[in-house]
C-alpha cells in the first residue's frame, strides 16, 4: 500500500491534522470565502443544447443544423483558418463539424440517424445549362395606391371589388402571360409570376428567414399621393435586400397626377431613378385605363433577362409557403411558390413541422394542375397539419419525410424544454438569493419586513389577445401589426394564434387568461357568441386590418391611467383677514376677497397661491357675501372665504377655483 502511495517505507512522513473545532483564520476572511462560495453556487450556467451531427455534412447544411446564417458560419471558419473549407458545398467530417458546433455553445453528438433531415438540393455546378424560369415579381406599395387594380388589368379580372374595403388582406399569387416580343425570350420567359402582398408583414418575415423569394419588386406609387409610410417601408426593404426594382407611378388618369413631383420625392428617399442618371427604371401607368402596362411588362421582362433566371425543372423541389388556410372539402391547403424542381400529385413534402402527400395541385384560378415547375405558385392540398407562412417546402420519399419530421419535432421539443429549464433555474436562483438575504438579516438581528420582500415590481398592463384568422399569412400579419401597439405602461400580448373559425375552446382560453378573442375575416358561430357573452369574454371581429388595429388601440388606451387636467374657473385676491367668533369660544378665520376672474363656486376645488407657489389645495368651508351664505359669486364682487382645516391665509394671496377633468391617456 505504501509503495502504491509513493511513500517507499519512509518513517518521517507526517499526516496533517484536520481540526474541526479550531480555526485560526480571521472572521472577516472566513466570511468573504463563504460569500464567494455562495456566489459560485448561485451562478447559473446556460444549458447547452445537444445537436446531432452526421458523419459527413456540408457547410450549408451545418449552418441549417446550428440555426445560424451561412455568412456567420463562414466568417467563423475563416477566422479559424479554414478559408479553403468555407465553401457552401464543402463536405466536413464529424470532427470539424463538432468543433464548429462547440464554437456556438452546442454539445455535438455524432449520430447519423438522429441528425437526418431533408435539405434543398445543392446548387447546380453550371447554371447556364439549365432552362429559364419565369421571374417572381412582388407588387408593393402603400394602401390604396392601386396595386390590386393594376394587377386586375394585367390579368383581366376583378379582384379588388371582392376585397373588404378595397384593401388586399392576403398574398395573391398568379401568373401573367407576357405578349410575344416582350423580352424576346422563349415560351417560359413569356410568363411572369406576380405576388400581390398585403401590409408586407408576412413578406418581410419570409425575407428575414433568408428566403430569396423575390426576383424583382414593383414599387407602386400613386401620382396624386406621393411617398407614404408604407412606401418608405418598401424602400427600406429594397435597400436592405438589394433586390431589382421597377417603380410604377400609378393613377396617371387622375387630374392631379404629377410624375415629376413623385420622381423628385423618390430621389429624396435615395431611390436613384433613370430620369436622374440612376439605374432604377420608372414607368407611368394607369391601372384603370391600362395606360403604360405594356411598357411595365416589357421593363420587367428585360430586367429578368438581364438576371438570367434559371432553375432545374426535374428532381427534388425547393419552395416556400406563401400562405395557408383550411378550405372546406380539402382541409388544410397551402400556396407554395416553387423555386426549383418539379412537383406532382402523389409527392411527399415536408415543411417545418408539417408534412403532406400532395393530393391536388391547382393554380390561382382554381384549375387543376398536373405538374408544377419553377416560378409557379400553386395551391397544394393533402397536408396533415397547417404549415406556417414562410416555411421552406422540400420533397423526399415517404420514409425520408417521416424520419426527418420525427427528428425536427424532437429537436423543437428539446429546445422548448431547455428554454423552460433556463427560466426555472433563474427563478429558483432569485428565490434562493432572497432566502439567503433574509437569513443574513435575521442573524444580524435586523427585523425582517416580509411584505416589501414579496412585493414584485409591477410591470406594464397587458391586453391579452387570442387571434383567429382565415389564412396563416393574414394571422401572421395581424399578430405583427397588433403586437406593436402599446408602450411601457400598457401593451398588447399575443397569447395564441390560429387559423379557422372561432371555437368555444378559444373563448375558454381567453377566459382563463382574462383576454380578448380577435376574429379576422373568419366566422364567429352564434353558439360561440353566446358562450363569449355568458363568460364575459370580449370579441373583436373585422375583415379590415386597419379597423381592427383601431379597436385594439382604443382598448390599450383604456388600460392607461387617465390624464388629469386642472381647469381654472375663477380667481380671487385676498384683501384682508377677519376673525369671526363662533359659539364655544371658537374663532373662524375668513379672508375678505375680491373676485378678479371667472366665477367662484363653493362646490369646486380651491388652491392657495402665494408668490407663485401652491400652499394648499382643498375645498371651501365658507363663502359669504354681506354675512349671507352663497354658493357662487361673479367677477368684481367682494366676498368672504374660509377653507376646511387651513387658516394660514394672508393679504395678497391668490385663491384659484378649479375643476379636475379626466382625459384618456395616449400612446
Amino acid at each position: 500500500m505504501a509503495r502504491l502511495l509513493g511513500i517507499h517505507g519512509r518513517d518521517d512522513v507526517s499526516i496533517p491534522k484536520h481540526s474541526r473545532v479550531h480555526n485560526t483564520r480571521p472572521a472577516g476572511i472566513a466570511l468573504k470565502e463563504k460569500e464567494k462560495r455562495l456566489k459560485t453556487q448561485r451562478s447559473v450556467k446556460p444549458v447547452n443544447l445537444d445537436i446531432f451531427i452526421p458523419s459527413v455534412v456540408s457547410v450549408g447544411n451545418l449552418a441549417r443544423l446550428l440555426n445560424v446564417r451561412l455568412d456567420n458560419l463562414r466568417r467563423k471558419m475563416v477566422n479559424a483558418g479554414m478559408q479553403a473549407e468555407a465553401a457552401y458545398d464543402h463536405m466536413l467530417t464529424a470532427e470539424y463539424a463538432s468543433l464548429l458546433a462547440m464554437e456556438y455553445g452546442r454539445n455535438p453528438v455524432v449520430n447519423d440517424e438522429a441528425a437526418f433531415d431533408i435539405y434543398p438540393p445543392p446548387p447546380h455546378p453550371d447554371q447556364s445549362t439549365l432552362p429559364a424560369r419565369p421571374p417572381v415579381v412582388t407588387i408593393m406599395g402603400h394602401v390604396d395606391h392601386g396595386k390590386t387594380t393594376l394587377l386586375d388589368t394585367l390579368r383581366s379580372t376583378s379582384v379588388a371589388k371582392g376585397e373588404a374595403g378595397g384593401i388586399t388582406q392576403h398574398i395573391g399569387a398568379f401568373s401573367v402571360p407576357v405578349p410575344a416580343g416582350s423580352g424576346g425570350g422563349s415560351a417560359s420567359d413569356r410568363t411572369i409570376t406576380f405576388l400581390d402582398t398585403p401590409g408586407h408583414a408576412a413578406f418581410s418575415a419570409m425575407r428575414a428567414r433568408g428566403a430569396g423569394v423575390t426576383d424583382i419588386i414593383v414599387l407602386v406609387v400613386a401620382a396624386d399621393d406621393g411617398i407614404m409610410p408604407q412606401t418608405r417601408e418598401v424602400i427600406e426593404l429594397i435597400k436592405k435586400d438589394n433586390t431589382s426594382v421597377v417603380v410604377a407611378i400609378n393613377k396617371m388618369d387622375k387630374p392631379g397626377a404629377d410624375v415629376s413631383k413623385v420622381e423628385t420625392a423618390l430621389l429624396a428617399e435615395s431611390v436613384q431613378l433613370e430620369a436622374f442618371g440612376g439605374d432604377i427604371p420608372s414607368v407611368p401607368v394607369s391601372g384603370l385605363t391600362g395606360q403604360g402596362l405594356d411598357q411595365l411588362v416589357e421593363t420587367i421582362s428585360l430586367l429578368a433577362e438581364m438576371q438570367d433566371l434559371r432553375a432545374e425543372r426535374e428532381g427534388k423541389i425547393q419552395g416556400y409557403v406563401l400562405e395557408s388556410r383550411v378550405q372546406k372539402g380539402l382541409g388544410p391547403v397551402a400556396t407554395v411558390l416553387l423555386l426549383r424542381g418539379c412537383l406532382k400529385p402523389g409527392d411527399h413534402l415536408i415543411c417545418g413541422l408539417s408534412h403532406a402527400k400532395v393530393r391536388v395541385l391547382s393554380d390561382s384560378n382554381g384549375k387543376a394542375v398536373k405538374v408544377a415547375y419553377p416560378g409557379m405558385a400553386v395551391t397544394v392540398s393533402g397536408w396533415k397539419e397547417l404549415p406556417k407562412a414562410g416555411d421552406e417546402a422540400l420533397k423526399g420519399t415517404e420514409a425520408e419525410v417521416k424520419k426527418a419530421l420525427a427528428n425536427r419535432i424532437r429537436k423543437a421539443e428539446m429546445e422548448a424544454t431547455l428554454g423552460d429549464m433556463e427560466a426555472i433555474n433563474e427563478q429558483r436562483r432569485l428565490e434562493r438569493e432572497l432566502r439567503e438575504k433574509e437569513a443574513s438579516e435575521e442573524q444580524k438581528g435586523a427585523q425582517v419586513d416580509a411584505a416589501p420582500a414579496e412585493k414584485q415590481p409591477e410591470g406594464p398592463k397587458e391586453l391579452r389577445l387570442i387571434i383567429k384568422g382565415d389564412v396563416s399569412g393574414s394571422v401572421e400579419a395581424v399578430a405583427g401589426a397588433l403586437e406593436g401597439i402599446g408602450n411601457n405602461v400598457a401593451r398588447v400580448k399575443i397569447i395564441a394564434t390560429g387559423v379557422g373559425d372561432v371555437t368555444e375552446s378559444d373563448v375558454m382560453r381567453a377566459k382563463a387568461v382574462d383576454g380578448t378573442v380577435v376574429a379576422f375575416s373568419v366566422n364567429v358561430p352564434r353558439p360561440v357568441q353566446a358562450e363569449a357573452a355568458s363568460q364575459q369574454v370580449p370579441l373583436l371581429s373585422s375583415t379590415i386590418i386597419y379597423r381592427l388595429m383601431d379597436d385594439v388601440k382604443s382598448r390599450v388606451i383604456a388600460l392607461l391611467p387617465p390624464i388629469v387636467e386642472k381647469r381654472v374657473t375663477g380667481e380671487a385676491s385676498v384683501l384682508q383677514m377677519f376673525d369671526i367668533h363662533l359659539p364655544g369660544r371658537k374663532i373662524l378665520k375668513v379672508a375678505g376677497c375680491r373676485v378678479t376672474n371667472g366665477v367662484v363656486e363653493k362646490n369646486k376645488l380651491a388652491r392657495v397661491i402665494r408668490d407663485g407657489e401652491t400652499l394648499h389645495e382643498g375645498r371651501l368651508e365658507t363663502l359669504k357675501h354681506h354675512k349671507k351664505d352663497i354658493m357662487e359669486t361673479g367677477k368684481g364682487t367682494e366676498c368672504g372665504m374660509g377653507f376646511e382645516r387651513y387658516d394660514d391665509l394672508r393679504a395678497g394671496d391668490m385663491i384659484q377655483m378649479y375643476q379636475e377633468v379626466e382625459k384618456p391617456g395616449s400612446l
